[in-house]
Parts: C-alpha cells; sequence; structure tokens
C-alpha cells in the first residue's frame, strides 16, 4: 500500500513569488486556506498536546451579524481580516489593539440576494496579496479594497441574483490574478470559473463547466479525461447532455481551489447539475460533478475528472483539492486529495488527472458498491438510483454528502487527513420541474436522517492510501467546521452545538474544549504575534448544516431536507457572530 508524503513547496516566477513566499512564515495566516496545497497545517508549536488543556479566550469581538460564519480570518503582518455572512463586513483588525476597529467596509446591500443563496448567506473568506484585499459578496460583486485604510480600488460584477445566482466562495490570488467562483446550482444556471486582473478588476479568463469546447475552454485533442486517461474528444460537454438542458446545467464553483506553482495549474471541483430530478437531464451530464484541473495564466483545462456521471442524489464535487505527494508503485507522484460528498476519497495524479487510488471513507456508503477498476466510474445500486416520482429511501450518504464545503487537514508529520465529517442518510423523491430564471429549479424531496450508529457527524484521523481511519470522533450533529493541525501535534475543530475542540491527533483523545456563544461552522486559524501563538475561528451557526435555525424554517423537508435533520439544535445553541481568539495563559511578570 502507498503512503502520502509531504509535498515540495516549489518556487516560482518573481510575479508569484510574494505570496508564495508569505505562506512559508507560519507567523501569518496569508490566504483563506493557508497555502496554496490546501494543508491547513501550520509549524507552529507554541500550543502543544501537553499544554493545550490550559488554553484560554484572550480576546473576542461581535460581527454585527446573526448568520452562519463559514469562513476564516487572515492574519498579514500586525493586522487581521476577516468578512461576515451577508450583508458582507469587511474587517481589519490591528493586533496591537484588538480593543479598536482599525476599519470596517460595508459593500452596499442587496435585498435579491438573501432569497436565492439556497444554503444561507454565508461568505468563506477574503483573500490578499501585494496590499490589496478582495472580498466577495453575496450579490456578485468583488470588491477590491485598500488593505490598509479599507478604500475601494475597483469593483466587478460576476454573478446576477436576479438570475439565482450568488457569491459565496473565497478567493484565489494567483500572481496577477483573482481566481473566483460562484452559487447558484439549485437555480439553473451554469457554473464558471472566473480570473480577474488584481489591480484593475479586468476579466481575464472564465471558463464554463457546461457547454461548448470553446466555453468550457477544453481542448478536444489535450484536455485529459482523468478516468480514461485519453483526450475529452468534441463536444465532450454537449454530447453528454440532451438538447440544450446544458444551458441551465449547474455545475457551480463555489468550493474551494488549489494551485500548483510548479506546474501553474489550479484545481476545483464542480457542482450538482440542474435539475435535482435525474429523469429530466439523461446522460452524464458533464462536466458537472468534476475535478478540473486548468491552466492559471490562460485558463485552459489541462484535465477533469468526473466523480459521479449523471448525478441523482446532489452529491456536488465542489469540496477541496489537497496537493500531496504520494508514493505509488515504488515512486513518489505529485497527487491531489479529494474527500467527495459522495463518500469516497479520490487519489489522483495532479499531472494527468488519473486515479491512483480510491475508498470509501464512511463504511455506511450504498449508493455505489465501488469504483470500476476498468472505467474508473461507479459502481451504482440500481436501487439507490433516483428517478422522477419514485420515492427512493436509506440512500447512504444524503446530499449534504459524507463532507461538505468543511475543509479537512493534512498534517505531514503523521502523514494523515483530519476530516470533519457528515454521517447520514436520506429518502429522495424526484419530480419534474420547468426553469424559471431567478426562481428554485430543484425537482426533489428530500428527507434525512442519522446514519448508522444515530450520529450525525464524525471527526476521523484518515489514509486515502489505504482506507484506514486510525481514530474517530462521534458527534451528535454534523461536524461542518473546518479542521487545523499543527506541530504541536493537535487537531483543532468546532461542533455545531458550539464546542470548540482541540484533540491529540495521534490518539483522537480531546484535549480542550470550550462552548462558544454559538455553533461553528467556520474554519480555524493560528497565527503568532508578540511572541504568542493564537488560535482563531468564528463562532456562528447556520449554513445548510443549520438552515433551519438560520432562516427560521421549521417544515422538515424544507431547506433542501436539512430543516427536519437538526430540529433539535436549537436545544444546544443560538443564533450569533462571534470571532473567538484563545492562546495560552501569560506567564506572571509578562
Amino acid at each position: 500500500m502507498g503512503t502520502v508524503v509531504s509535498t515540495v513547496h516549489a518556487q516560482a516566477a518573481d510575479s508569484k513569488q510574494s505570496l508564495i513566499e508569505m505562506q512559508k512564515d507560519p507567523n501569518q495566516w496569508v490566504i483563506p486556506t493557508g497555502t496554496y496545497d490546501n494543508w491547513r497545517y501550520s509549524a507552529l508549536k507554541q500550543i502543544n498536546s501537553d499544554n493545550v488543556k490550559n488554553l484560554q479566550v484572550a480576546w473576542t469581538m461581535s460581527t454585527g451579524t446573526l448568520r452562519g460564519l463559514e469562513g476564516q480570518p487572515l492574519v498579514i503582518g500586525n493586522t487581521m481580516y476577516y468578512e461576515t455572512s451577508y450583508p458582507n463586513y469587511v474587517y481589519a483588525i490591528d493586533l496591537d489593539h484588538p480593543d479598536q476597529i482599525k476599519w470596517k467596509f460595508m459593500p452596499p446591500p442587496n435585498e435579491d440576494a438573501p432569497p436565492v443563496a439556497c444554503c444561507d448567506v454565508v461568505n468563506r473568506g477574503p483573500a490578499y496579496a501585494e496590499g490589496i484585499l478582495v472580498a466577495n459578496a453575496l450579490d456578485g460583486k468583488i470588491y477590491a479594497l485598500d488593505a490598509n485604510t479599507g478604500k475601494v480600488i475597483w469593483v466587478a460584477e460576476n454573478a446576477d441574483p436576479k438570475k439565482g445566482s450568488t457569491m459565496t466562495n473565497a478567493p484565489m490570488i494567483v500572481g496577477n490574478k483573482v481566481i473566483v467562483g460562484m452559487s447558484g446550482g439549485e437555480f439553473g444556471v451554469r457554473g464558471y470559473l472566473t480570473a480577474y486582473d488584481l489591480h484593475s478588476g479586468k476579466m481575464l479568463w472564465r471558463a464554463y463547466s457546461e457547454g461548448s469546447d470553446e466555453d468550457i475552454k477544453f481542448n478536444p485533442q489535450k484536455t485529459i479525461d482523468g478516468a480514461t486517461g485519453k483526450p475529452v474528444g468534441a463536444d465532450s460537454s454537449l454530447k453528454t447532455w440532451r438538447g440544450d438542458e446544458w444551458k441551465v446545467g449547474g455545475g457551480s464553483t463555489w468550493g474551494w481551489y488549489a494551485y500548483d506553482p510548479k506546474l501553474n495549474l489550479v484545481y476545483y471541483g464542480t457542482g450538482n447539475p440542474g435539475t435535482w430530478n435525474p429523469s429530466q437531464r439523461p446522460g452524464d451530464n458533464a462536466w458537472s460533478m468534476a475535478i478540473i484541473a486548468r491552466d492559471a495564466d490562460t485558463g485552459d483545462a489541462k484535465w477533469a475528472y468526473q466523480m459521479t456521471p449523471h448525478d441523482g442524489w446532489d452529491y456536488d464535487g465542489v469540496n477541496e483539492m489537497v496537493l500531496v505527494d504520494v508514493e505509488d508503485k515504488g515512486k513518489t507522484v505529485p497527487a491531489l486529495v479529494h474527500f467527495d460528498r459522495n463518500g469516497f476519497t479520490y487519489v489522483l495524479n495532479r499531472e494527468t488527472g488519473s486515479p491512483i487510488k480510491i475508498t470509501k471513507y464512511d463504511s455506511s456508503v450504498n449508493w455505489a458498491s465501488g469504483i470500476d477498476p476498468k472505467t474508473n466510474r461507479p459502481i451504482v445500486n440500481p436501487d439507490k438510483m433516483t428517478e422522477a416520482d419514485k420515492n427512493v429511501t436509506d440512500i447512504c450518504p444524503s446530499s449534504q454528502g459524507d463532507k461538505d464545503q468543511q475543509p479537512v487537514s493534512y498534517n505531514p508529520n503523521t502523514k494523515l487527513f483530519y476530516a470533519p465529517l457528515n454521517h447520514l442518510c436520506m429518502s429522495y423523491q424526484a419530480f419534474n420541474v420547468k426553469y424559471k430564471a431567478g426562481f428554485p429549479f430543484v425537482g426533489a424531496i428530500v428527507n434525512m436522517v442519522p446514519g448508522p450508529g444515530g450520529n450525525r457527524g464524525r471527526f476521523i484521523a484518515y489514509n486515502p492510501m489505504t482506507g484506514e481511519t486510525p481514530w474517530e470522533i462521534k458527534d451528535m450533529f454534523q461536524d461542518w467546521s473546518g479542521a487545523l493541525t499543527t506541530a504541536g501535534d493537535v487537531a483543532f475543530y468546532g461542533t455545531l452545538t458550539g464546542m470548540f475542540r482541540a484533540v491529540d491527533i495521534k490518539t483522537g483523545k480531546i484535549l480542550y474544549e470550550f462552548k462558544t456563544p454559538s455553533g461553528i461552522i467556520g474554519n480555524p486559524i493560528t497565527y503568532m504575534h508578540n511572541g504568542k501563538q493564537y488560535v482563531a475561528v468564528l463562532s456562528g451557526v447556520g449554513g445548510w448544516a443549520a438552515i433551519g435555525m438560520a432562516n427560521n424554517l421549521h417544515k422538515g423537508s424544507e431547506g433542501l431536507g436539512a430543516v427536519g435533520l437538526n430540529a433539535s439544535l436549537p436545544n444546544y445553541t443560538n443564533l450569533g457572530g462571534t470571532l473567538m481568539v484563545f492562546a495560552l495563559p501569560s506567564k506572571a511578570g509578562e
């Protein structure tokens, strides 16, 4: 069996050197995912498995909002930046004076946006480069702000709420390019990834998820289908859709992105096809539900791999790609690791898209028995395939997947992944639905239930090359917070009930927990300031996991099936918005 090994952080051209160099400094947290390879790992170890039990709250701040906080702060030098859920306040805090707000930016509110945000009005954080802070707003506008003053440098429009498209994802800045996606798969939009010029806001390229070869920026002779190892050929998307259904084909791009400076490739996943009723869209519906690798400068696709062809379960493929090197057949291979919503972990060669290892990371998965080694397509259980006017029961996982967007952490010391997960099953009844711009285009009634054992969440250590889970923590509700691991042998994550936890990465023992004011769906970060290590996380329940609380919904099938699942969550937490910052107690005299 192969094992995961650390990836080499490659050098790049001068235009990209600055941000890459900054990522090597563990005292800061300079991009949303920590580093381009999405490890969410820190080399800091002042806080460690021996002393983390002494952790204390250092300072806090109200965000001024009461909807889900699904992002994380940045720390650039002596300044912390973060963005809230709608109306998308952006804050700068001088870490020498955390009792003061350095500046606050309030984008003009757009009341058209919240009603078409399917799964809460969340935001996954701003990005920074060259003195510019880039923040996406829910209504699709991108704001480039002077990082020192908060003044607007430029504004670009990337989505249109009147057509059902919004923005919840964090930008990724590569060289002079701001790379962003969009949301709206439940409204029949056609997904795309776009690059804008960092300094002017000019659109540099846009690549759609479905459509003509020109629109999706696939070269029929050069772009490789990772599943077959061969060129995709002409009309690789169009020929998998009936008629013009691709025009409302979904494939939104609201997840996390990764970047390999050596290969100059951006990696991201595409979401569900529209509608949720698979009977209305025969075919593979490419390139929804896919991992795509694109040239950062041109947007041209080098390869694509579709995890769930002809999706009938809403298993969006937007979850993050973690770039590591793996040992395969005696050789070290550049790879990416992806925990898909569908319950399988994909280890792919990140140069070619070819699969190295695919494993189930939750034994309850039953929509497919495995992956066909000849075709690299899922072996679908026909009893769990959904279709119009049929209620299919006991499908595992649910539409929220065995993991949604909540990001994992990779620790290079243990060579394991630490994953906050869901553990859910569902019934799914599809029905025909007509498209109208700006209105829901779902076509399914979903009811979700806890998975086998009754727990709805798991926090695990995992080896995707062997399929082994050294330990797991079972949680009452989904673990919707991201993970962070450190060189101090600690993993941090939060629960929907609001517990912020520190866990021994070797044993899974909970070493510390603190009840924060609200449920946690944000992602912990760590940084050093004036010689002291801090850990920060946003506390504010919401997102799809808690859409019932966030949007005051009560019917079990509302919230795309999520409301009934967590009807008891208000017994454990409340809406709120608080930035929590933790540290070890100061020694006497400090």
